[in-house]
This record gives C-alpha cells, structure tokens and sequence, in this order.
C-alpha cells in the first residue's frame, strides 16, 4: 500500500463524525510524545532543528518534537478538528501561554529522556519523571477548577483522554541489572501508583502504551554492531515488560471503578511498519533519515551537524530513536481504529466513543 497524500490520510484516519465531542487530551510521557517541555530545563536531551523541518513553524525552527513533523498525539488531535472537539495542539505544560482557557483543550506535560522511575533520564540534565508530570497536571485540575468551577471541571476530566506512552527509557537503563525480574516489578509497581493517582484526581479514561521494540531501532542496532534485523536481547526486555504490563492494566480497571485502561500496543504496532515497510510504501526501515555517524546513523541524536535525507516520506526513522511522520501516521491509524492485536479492550475510536 502506497503512501497518498498526509492531508487524506489524516482525514480518513479521523472520520469520527459520530464521535462525542472529547474535551481534552492531556498526555505524559517521554520523547514520543513531548510537545516542547525540554526546551525550557537544562538538558541534552532538547530536540534542536532539523527536529521539526517538516512541521511548518519556519526555516530552521524547532517543533519541540523528536521527528522531522508530528508525533502520534499531535495527528489524532489536530487534525479534522470539528470531529474530536480540540482546537490546538496539546501546549507544553511548561510553556508560559499554557494557562487559563488553553487548558481546557489539554495540556502535554511529557518529557524528552524521562521515564516510570524518578532516576531514569538524570544522565541527560533536567527531566520531568512520570511522578513529578501528574503534579503539574494536578496543578493544571486545581486551575481548572477555578476558571470554570468543581462540576463543569470533573465532567471535563472525566470524559478527557489520558495518553501515557512511558517506559522504554526506564527498560533501557535496567539492562545490565542482575535481578531484571524485581527491577521489571518496581516499575510495574510505579505506573500502577501514577495510574492510580490520576484516577483519584478525576481521569477515567487512559490510552497506555507498553515498551516497543527498541531492538530494531538505529541506535541499538549500531551499539551492537548488527547489520541485518532487529537485536533479539533488547526486544526481549521489552517483551519481558510488556507481559507484566498488560495483566496490571487489566487489574486496574476492575479495582478502580468506572475506568478504562486501553492497553497501546505499541510493540506490535511498531514491528508491523519495521517488518511491512516496503507495502506501506517505505524503502529504509533501518537507517536514520538525520543522522551524523554509524552504520546505521545511530550513534548521536538528531542535531544542528547531522545530515538529513531528501525524502522523508520514504524512511520509517527519522532519527536514531524516533520515527518520520509518515510511520506515525501508520502508527496512529494502528491504534484509532485497530483490532485488538494493537489496542485493547478497544481501540481509540472506540474510547472517544465509550
């Protein structure tokens, strides 16, 4: 299957016409789905231009995205707005114009490098753990509450969409650790924590992503010196969690009444475009389009040095860790309107509909 224009496939993608109106998103995370929050801390993990080269802010500016355009969130939210109730793009929590009405559409409080645990991402500066994401969300509920009073903001979070894509980060650090099993354990422990604390603060529906197949990114494929597919130890890690991370979601939504745990399987949708990339109309499902050195451009972050390919609608990545536009596109028609091998119980059309 070819690639037709990306107008058309968002559109097509999001034909939620009979959709209920969803009042926000409000998203947590790491890198895959960090609107710009990195941007105003001190850390190396800050997606300088060519970031953003296709996402129409102007030459040589920053989308505050780890992609060369949008990111998953920002293609199901933006576009076909009349058909899912947002009118912008998810601000950063940090960015000082997010106040006042601009909350009411959703707030992006995901930082780049974070993780699950506090300590995942210190090595690159300042970050924002999962933790410390829902404390500004919940200062982001307290002013809510004020502009438009205690019922109208519980009705607003109730029926808002929660996106947590959070957690390879945390499976990355652990690697070299001798007892994985209790190391897995701790972080499972934590999202069930942070999960239960956004549903006390009045979220009810959360679309959760699990570990994807970071064995088949550039920069792990280059770190251990593989040529041909993916690196079997590090999918197995991530399967490792995945196995635990599932059946606690589950659990979750029968203890926490009135909650639905959409369970993003991020791993099989990301295997799916590396292993059909040629029939979505991709030819390179192993180099980074923006890359500097190593076999597979994988070794330094995409960067004010690095070299960017010509037609990046023909890469599956964009970066040694990330993916063009064009593979979130696929990746978020996965997750909208795919069967229960991407999303379960449901997929998002099916939540936004619930």
């Amino acid at each position: 299957m070819g690639i037709v224009s990306q107008t058309s496939v968002v559109c097509l993608l999001l034909g939620l016409s009979s959709a209920k109106d969803v009042p926000a998103f409000y998203i947590f995370g790491d890198s895959l789905v960090d609107f710009g929050n990195n941007f105003y801390m001190k850390t190396l993990a800050t997606p300088l231009f060519p970031n953003g080269i296709d996402f129409g802010n102007g030459y040589r500016v920053p989308s505050g995205r780890y992609s060369n355009a949008r990111l998953v969130p920002d293609i199901i939210g933006k576009s076909c707005l009349s058909e899912v109730g947002l009118k912008n793009f998810p601000p950063p929590c940090l960015a000082p114009t997010t106040v006042g009405d601009v909350l009411l559409n959703g707030v992006s409080y995901a930082s780049s490098g974070s993780g699950i645990l506090k300590a995942t991402g210190e090595s690159y500066g300042d970050h924002i753990s999962l933790e410390n994401q829902i404390s500004y969300f919940e200062k982001t509920r307290k002013d809510i509450i004020s502009n438009i009073g205690i019922q109208a903001a519980k009705k607003l979070l109730r029926e808002a969409i929660y996106i947590l894509f959070i957690g390879t980060n945390d499976i990355r650090d652990i690697s070299n650790v001798v007892d994985s099993g209790a190391a897995l354990d701790t972080i499972i422990a934590s999202l069930r924590s942070q999960l239960t604390r956004l549903y006390k603060l009045g979220a009810r529906k959360f679309v959760v992503g699990n570990c994807g197949p970071y064995g088949c990114i550039p920069y792990t494929r280059d770190e251990y010196g593989v040529k041909d597919g993916c690196v079997s130890a590090a999918n197995q890690r991530a399967q490792s969690f995945n196995k635990k991370h599932k059946p606690m979601l589950e659990e979750l939504t029968k203890d926490l009444s009135g909650s639905i745990n959409v369970y993003a399987d991020i791993y099989a949708v990301f295997l799916d475009i590396v292993q059909n990339y040629i029939s979505y109309g991709f030819e390179d499902a192993v180099n980074a389009c923006c890359n500097v050195v190593g076999a597979h451009g994988g070794f330094i972050p995409c960067t004010t040095i690095s070299q960017v390919c010509s037609d990046r609608t023909k890469n599956v990545f964009w970066d040694p860790f990330h993916l063009t536009e064009s593979a979130n596109l696929i990746a978020a028609k996965h997750l909208l309107d795919g069967d229960l091998n991407y999303a379960s119980p449901m997929n998002l059309r099916q939540l936004v509909n619930t």
